[in-house]
């Protein structure tokens, strides 16, 4: 542990074509004594994941006036939403000719501010609606820091300190350091319900099976008219998918109308939960992305000839662990359209699976379907101040798949924040179901149509209406 560390202080001025500069940027030599204390920080919510789940929880309850501190893996906020390149907002909106908004809050705030700059485009034929990720991001960061919402990312949570049922702390791995974050109250955004794991609460997984995850991928330079139609896209992905390696034969190819840009959504990938298996999954998924990219200049030269990759997504998780909750939402609540009496959000986007490497499930449903999701599907069993949002909360796997889409994503988030907000110090078991409901009225009632007729006129215009 000897030796003697001198500092230079005869650094001379440097000769530069422009001038003479000096140097006064002197390093300083350091070396690690011992482990330093590590950084704790306090909030009355923590909110695990910056998905769309994790943003809406944590906007929501900086609204309430609560201080938040929001923690993700990634070092960028957004999730998937914006790190997986999804590119459309699933099951916001309802179904048939007539749409209307079902999820409000930081919802309907994305869809005015995005479709004020341009930045959506309505697909009409099961009314979903395709955003510039870049432009989120933007949107995220700006709404994220107005709040003052304390941030941590490439954190990633290794540890939970709890009394009897209660959470009192996370600790917090980050290359800068350990830290930990103290909270009243904690919502599980995290995608795999590690929050919940590491409390020690029950949790599910998919069995025995596999629900795959997608690795999409952003062309530019594409050939807006000679695009493919999705049937013609099918038909050469079974006759001509083997050949290029091209597995899965349902894939999707997303334009987005008057940009030149189309996202793909062509592989299954398996989203394993050890580190190693996920580095190796993403490796194959960009391959498979690839070979997918070759497929398509071979068999659709004139729209995809010039086509060059924008940018690889992470690799898309849809389901691998999440929460026994005090009820679990059925498929056979969803096809009997079941009004929860403690519903907290509606949907009406179908049953979409994927355990298949080379096909998926996707069975919409009706215009006048819509089904809800129920509070006690967000609320661990085993403990007091955890609200799940997300891909995180309590349904079967078919269910699960209707509401782990972003609208239901985010009315989730918001139902946990105001949860929490009610509970205070008591369970969120013990939340009076009533007045929560009276909090997230416009999800559950409200039905503003979208878009307006002038913004409808613009995207049919525009060429965003794709039938």
């Amino acid at each position: 542990m000897g030796g003697t560390v001198t500092e230079r202080t005869d650094l001379p001025t440097t000769q530069l074509a422009g001038g003479v500069i000096e140097n006064r940027l002197v390093p300083t030599a350091v070396v690690r004594r011992s482990s330093p204390a590590g950084h704790r920080l306090r909030a009355d919510v923590c909110v695990v994941g910056a998905g769309i789940a994790g943003l809406s929880a944590g906007v929501e309850s900086a609204r309430l006036g609560r201080k938040v501190v929001l923690v993700d893996a990634l070092p960028q906020l957004g999730g998937q939403a914006v790190n997986g390149l999804i590119g459309t907002f699933a099951g916001l909106l309802s179904n048939g000719p007539d749409p209307v908004v079902l999820t409000y809050g930081i919802g309907a705030d994305i869809l005015r501010d995005l479709g004020a700059s341009g930045d959506l485009a309505l697909r009409r034929k099961h009314n979903t609606v395709m955003y510039d990720y870049q432009a989120l991001a933007h949107w995220i960061d700006e709404t994220v820091h107005g709040l003052d919402i304390t941030v941590v990312l490439g954190g990633t949570v290794r540890g939970v300190n709890a009394e009897g049922r209660r959470v009192r702390s996370l600790e917090v791995a980050t290359r800068y350091g350990d830290l930990s974050v103290s909270a009243s109250g904690f919502v599980d955004a995290s995608g795999d319900a590690v929050l919940s794991w590491l409390a020690g609460a029950a949790c599910h997984v998919p069995g025995e099976g596999q629900v795959y995850g997608s690795l999409k991928v952003v062309l530019e330079n594409v050939d807006e008219a000679h695009y493919p139609t999705p049937e013609a896209l099918r038909a050469a992905l079974a006759n001509h998918g083997d050949q290029y390696g091209v597995v899965r034969k349902d894939g999707l190819a997303n334009l987005f109308p008057g940009r030149g840009t189309a996202t793909l959504n062509m592989n299954h990938i398996e989203t394993p939960l050890d580190a190693v298996g996920m580095a190796d999954a993403s490796y194959q998924g960009r391959v498979g992305a690839d070979h997918t990219v070759d497929f398509l200049r071979a068999q659709f030269p004139e729209a995809f000839g010039r086509a060059r990759v924008r940018a690889y997504g992470l690799l898309g998780v849809r389901q691998t662990r999440w929460v026994v909750g005090d009820t679990q939402f059925g498929l056979a609540d969803l096809m009997a359209r079941r009004q929860f009496d403690d519903m907290i959000a509606r949907t009406g986007w179908g049953v979409e699976l994927h355990h298949e490497r080379e096909t998926s499930i996707w069975d919409p449903l009706p215009a006048e379907h819509l089904h809800s999701i129920p509070y006690r599907a967000l609320t661990p069993a085993e403990t007091d101040n955890i609200v799940a949002a997300g891909r995180c909360i309590d349904g079967d796997v078919a269910a699960l798949s209707s509401v782990r889409v972003m609208g239901p994503c985010i009315a989730t988030g918001a139902a946990a924040a105001h949860a929490l907000d009610l509970a205070g110090d008591d369970s969120v078991h013990d939340v009076a179901v009533g007045r929560l409901q009276e909090r997230l009225h416009d999800n559950l009632r409200r039905n503003d149509p979208y878009p307006d007729p002038e913004t409808y006129a613009a995207m049919i215009r525009s060429g965003g209406d794709d039938g």
